[in-house]
């Protein structure tokens, strides 16, 4: 017992140091802005790499599942347009044509994911691409299996983007092949359902109804999948449904998205504003 406190006491004077280290330095930074700023910003920075390097470990483990999701996804999509054509008996060089429209005014940016949360109220997803690669504010964001967001903010090599899993976010959406168009929201809670509201009692709706996006927004095109019908409710005033999503996107488990650069959003917006 005797060699134990003493033990203690040769080392006391080392332990008192550190506390009194890290009191200072706490008082430092604690009342000192510009010190302050200065660790914050390193702070971030070194988290940022924390990141950055477990994003990369774990993309290469969950990459061949991603790709196959993708080419489910092609598959389907190319499936549907052929019915499409045949059902309508659509010119296919006008199918062609309006397709080509389409990829002249858009520019997809690819990119990857470092920072994730799913389990907020308000989540946010971090991207490692920024002004410098085309990416600014209103942007949408894409993955192989539909929508994922909206981009907030920008630095010149990351982007801050408001996951559908947001409190705030409200995506335009429509039931396919119908003119009924509602608002797709989260409520909190399970990451893979989310809600469509303001949908007329008159509206004829099933149980695997197909969600996509109306395209009254400059920020989406019309058409991108973004999940099926659940569950039909009465909203909270009962004078229309409230319909229960299942997401297409499994926001959890993503790790490649692609952001949208609309090339005419700029002169679209003017429109508007006039």
């Amino acid at each position: 017992m005797h060699d134990f406190i003493e033990r203690i006491t040769a080392y006391v004077h080392w332990a008192l140091f550190l506390i009194l280290e890290a009191f200072s330095g706490f008082l430092l930074f604690q009342y000192n802005h510009y010190q302050g700023s200065i660790w914050f910003t390193q702070a971030n920075t070194v988290v940022g790499i924390v990141h950055e390097w477990e994003a990369k470990a774990l993309s290469y483990l969950r990459m061949p599942a991603e790709n196959a999701a993708l080419v489910r996804r092609n598959i389907i999509l190319q499936q549907q347009l052929d019915e499409l054509r045949h059902k309508a008996n659509v010119d296919t060089s006008m199918v062609n044509d309006q397709w080509s429209m389409v990829n002249d005014s858009m520019r997809l940016i690819p990119a990857r994911i470092i920072d994730n949360s799913v389990r907020k109220r308000d989540n946010m997803i971090v991207i490692d691409v920024g002004s410098e690669d085309g990416v600014a504010p209103e942007m949408g964001v894409l993955s192989g299996t539909g929508v994922v967001g909206i981009v907030s903010g920008v630095t010149p090599h990351h982007a801050l983007v408001m996951s559908i899993l947001n409190s705030h976010s409200s995506i335009s959406c429509r039931l396919r092949g119908t003119e009924y168009f509602g608002y797709l929201k989260w409520k909190g809670g399970r990451p893979l359902r989310a809600y469509m509201d303001d949908v007329p009692r008159h509206a004829h709706i099933e149980k695997g109804d197909i969600v996509e996006t109306s395209g009254f927004s400059n920020v989406f095109p019309a058409g991108i999948f973004l999940g099926k019908v659940a569950e039909i409710k009465n909203s909270s005033d009962g004078l229309a449904y409230e319909l229960e999503i299942l997401l297409s996107t499994d926001i959890a488990n993503l790790r490649h998205v692609n952001v949208i650069n609309n090339l005419i959003k700029e002169e679209l917006d003017s429109l508007k504003a006039q």
